[in-house]
Formats: C-alpha cells, sequence, structure tokens
C-alpha cells in the first residue's frame, strides 16, 4: 500500500492556476483492472484506487501519511516557465526576425 503525493498538472481546458497548486495523495493501484465478459465494464477489487486526499501542502500530506503509517512517494511538479509575452514587442527597432505585413 503505497501512496503517490504530487501536484497534479492543469488540464488542457484550463487557462488559470486555481486548482494546479493543490497536492494530491493517491494510493497506487494494487491490483490490475478487469474487464467484465457480460456487460464490459472495466472494474477492480481494489477499493483504495478510489480513494484521493487533497491537501495545501506538501508538508501537510507527508504528516497524513506518516501518522497514519502509510507508505509513500513525493513526486515535485514540473513546471514550465514562460516569457511573458507583449504586444509592443512586435514593433520594436532591434527585433531580431523581419516584420511582414
Amino acid at each position: 500500500m503505497t501512496a503517490r503525493i504530487h501536484c497534479p498538472a492543469k488540464s488542457a481546458m484550463q487557462s488559470g492556476t486555481a486548482k494546479s497548486k493543490r497536492w494530491l495523495l493517491e494510493f497506487e493501484p494494487e491490483s490490475k483492472r478487469e474487464v467484465s465478459p457480460l456487460m464490459g465494464y472495466t472494474s477492480s477489487a481494489d477499493m483504495k484506487s478510489q480513494v484521493k486526499l487533497w491537501f495545501d501542502t506538501a508538508e501537510e500530506a507527508v504528516a497524513y501519511a506518516v501518522k497514519n503509517g502509510i507508505a509513500y512517494r513525493v513526486e515535485e511538479p514540473k513546471r514550465a516557465t514562460r516569457k511573458a509575452a507583449v504586444y509592443s514587442d512586435n514593433f520594436k527597432f532591434n527585433r531580431l526576425g523581419q516584420w511582414t505585413h
């Protein structure tokens, strides 16, 4: 029963960073998923895979795991950095590329 503590990436439908700063503690699956031959549903006997606990900081999630005796693994988030684009930069005199219409 190992838990993974990570900060999930925002979905492609999000433009802001509102829900991407919280930390998630979720358990790794203990058994594989199986397809029901009658209905075709995918199911699993592992109930812990449905548990998702949200925390404001990674330290709170680690403290919870230690307090309850849960083995855990912390994954640091991979944040992409972007240079701020300004519209007026398109018309600078020292622009690197050619300006065309």
